[in-house]
Order: C-alpha cells, then structure tokens, then sequence
C-alpha cells in the first residue's frame, strides 16, 4: 500500500484547513493509501481527534513566538540563537525536529510526501527521491520597509520551498491571483509551479436552522472574524473592540465570531442595552445589535456569510477566497502579518474590499463599503466569473499522478 506523508505548519489555521480539504478529495482519485500526519500543538491535537493517534505524529518544527500583538520580531529573533520563555533556540530545534522528521522518514518509506507550510520535509523527500508537493500562497514576499531585516530569512526559506517537485499556489491563476504581491518565482523553477486554485467549498449544507440562523434572518449586518492562533486573534479582537466603541458604530449590527470553543462566549447585546442569550432573544425577539459567538457551526457559518453584508478579517488567505469567491461578500481587511497586508492591498485595487489598519479607517470602511455597495458587488462579480475553488481537487489529482508515475 502506497503511503504519503503529509507535514502542517501549525502558525495559524490556514494550512490545516486547506490540508484537510485536500484529504477530502485524495480518496476520489487514491483509492488505497496510509496517510501519515505531522504538526505540532494545537493541529496537532486537532489531527489526534480526526485521525488514527497511531498515523498522527508530533513534529517540534520552530514558529515565532507569541506577543501582544501577533509575533514578537525582537524575541523572535533573539530566539534565533538562545532559548526564550521555554523555546529552546531555532537552531536547535531545527537540529531536533529534523532529526525527527528524518527517523519518520526512515521507518515509514513514504511513496509521496505533501507539506503545507513545513519545508523541512521537500529537503528530507529529495535527498531520498521521494516526490513531494508543496502547498503555499507565499514565495519570497514584498516585505514593509520596516521589516528588511527579514529578507535573508525569507530568500532561505524560498531556497527550501524550492527543492519540492511540485509547488502548489491554493489560488485562481494570474491575473485574478490575491496573493500576487506575496509570490516572485524566478524563472528557473517557475516550471514547477502550478496554480491550482483556491481550497474552498462550494458544497451546499442541508441543515435545520438554530436559533442563532432564525435571529440573524431578514437583518442587514456584518460579519467580523476573529481567526488565527492566540495572540493573532487577541489583537484582533482588541481593534473590534475600539470601533464598537465609536458613535459611528452605535447602530451597526455585528455577529463576532471568536473561533474559539467556549460556549460562554455566546450572547447577544440588545439595543435596549442588555444582555440575553441567543435562544432568549429569539424568543422575546429582541431588536439586537451585537452576537458573540465562541465558535459558529459549518451551517451557522454558511448562513451568517450568504446575509452578511461584508466582513471583517485580518487577511487570512484561506479566508478571503471563500468569502469574496464563493460567497461574493466585500471584505474590510485589518492585518497582522506582511503576508495579510499584501493580500488586502490587492483587494483592494480591484475592488473587491477596503484596507483599515486604524480604528477610525475601520469605521470610515464600512461608510464607504455600504455607500459604493454596488460598485463593490460589480467587481466582485467579474472577480467571481475568474475564480478558481477545485484547489484540493487539482492537488488531489495530481498526488495520483505523481504516485503512479514512481
């Protein structure tokens, strides 16, 4: 039986997301295989519950340390070279976590390795002249001039992504790419690249409405998103919290969702000023202003995107496909990382949502979204007729392809 081993970077739940859309669609073209999977932290916890605890395996592979708001550079890069707050430093655990990705090579003699965001894996497949795939939607990004610093990490990373046989970009071919600003491929590997399309779903879910899709039924409002590990969303959630504060923002009725398991965040704010749960609004049909909720479920979140007027993120690529492309909603974009402010500024020249770093540049959005609304609508649609979602599929093809021709 063929195996394949499939590596998740675990900085954000981007990669797991479009690695298990991918598992979705390999046995559609694979029909027998063992899959391996390796990440770290909570994907890896996630992994353990979806899979076999016995194909699932904890790789140390080295992220950014934590911060107040998203990645803390300077500790980050102290780390580089000494242990900080528990991480033992970078080098090290490069040391370790390739010594341990190697041993997991070595005993399972994988037919096909695919990696999402890891790239010690494409080092490790080629040195052993196993086909692997990489899956990205960055490649030696335009970096904010403050961040110069970076650009020798981020040629050394593009080296490793390089070595993969095949480099997948999860988005719509040229020129209706949103990623454009984060991809400079040079010539001479521009052969292995393939545009693969987005890893969104346009499945349509049969469901019984909850109380939380009746409330939100027949009311104008938008959509804020709060994604990410611990301290992307934190930030995140502190800047929602100053615009809600604005006069502006008294009347605007807004869903939150805190993508985090915890069902006492749910409630609903009313405009009499007090708090309900969900099901108790409904009941007393309360005129609402404001819904928290810890974690919406696939139905809730398919009915919150199709009413929505727009929504608000921090730039997730993973996300804006599936809210512009499938769901055809603008997008106000307030970034955290290089990579989201790449993404939103290329929204944002084609019309297709509004950039906001300042508390104030979120409020004046969301005047201009619903003052241009059909300008906005009519971009969209052009946007929409180019895109590509059977990213996963595309992939999923091609892993059959390459297992096949070994």
């Amino acid at each position: 039986m063929k195996k394949i081993g499939q590596f998740i970077y675990s900085w954000g739940n981007g990669h797991y997301s479009r690695m298990m859309s991918l598992n979705e669609e390999l046995p559609n073209f694979i029909k027998e295989y063992e899959a391996h999977f390796s990440s770290k932290e909570e994907i890896y916890q996630k992994l353990l519950k979806r899979f076999p605890q016995e194909n699932v395996h904890e790789m140390l592979m080295p992220t950014p340390i934590d911060g107040k708001y998203g990645p803390d550079v300077f500790l980050s890069m102290v780390n580089t070279l000494l242990p900080i707050k528990g991480h033992p430093s970078v080098v090290s655990q490069v040391t370790s976590y390739l010594r341990k990705e190697r041993q997991l090579f070595d005993s399972q003699k994988f037919d096909l390795v695919i990696n999402d965001g890891d790239m010690g894996p494409n080092i490790l497949a080629k040195n052993r002249n196993i086909p692997s795939i990489f899956i990205t939607n960055q490649f030696r990004p335009r970096l904010w001039k403050s961040r110069f610093y970076f650009y020798p990490g981020v040629l050394f990373v593009a080296k490793q992504i390089a070595k993969a046989t095949k480099i997948i970009v999860a988005d719509s071919p040229p020129p209706y790419t949103i990623c454009e600003y984060n991809l400079n491929f040079p010539e001479k590997i521009k052969k292995k690249v393939i545009y693969a399309g987005h890893f969104a779903s346009d499945k349509k879910i049969t469901r019984t409405k909850t109380d939380l899709e009746q409330l939100i039924s027949g009311n104008k409002f938008g959509y804020w998103m709060r994604t990410g590990n611990k301290s992307t969303n934190s930030i995140t959630g502190r800047k929602y919290e100053d615009a809600f504060r604005t006069e502006q923002m008294k009347n605007e009725k807004r869903i939150i969702s805190h993508a985090t398991a915890d069902p006492s965040i749910d409630s609903v704010k009313g405009k009499d000023g007090k708090n309900y749960s969900i099901s108790e609004a409904l009941e007393k049909k309360i005129d609402w202003i404001q819904i928290d909720v810890g974690f919406l479920s696939e139905s809730e979140k398919e009915s919150t995107l199709e009413q929505c007027d727009y929504a608000v993120i921090n730039g997730s690529h993973t996300v804006m496909g599936e809210i512009i492309g499938i769901k055809g909603k603008p997008i106000i974009g307030i970034p955290v990382y290089d990579e989201q402010t790449n993404q939103i500024q290329w929204v944002q020249e084609h019309g297709l949502g509004v950039s906001a770093k300042k508390t104030k540049q979120v409020v004046s959005a969301i005047t201009h979204l619903r003052t241009n609304y059909n300008n906005f609508e009519e971009s969209i649609k052009q946007f929409q007729a180019n895109f590509v979602a059977n990213g996963a599929r595309t992939t999923a093809k091609l892993a059959a392809e390459m297992l096949e021709s070994r």
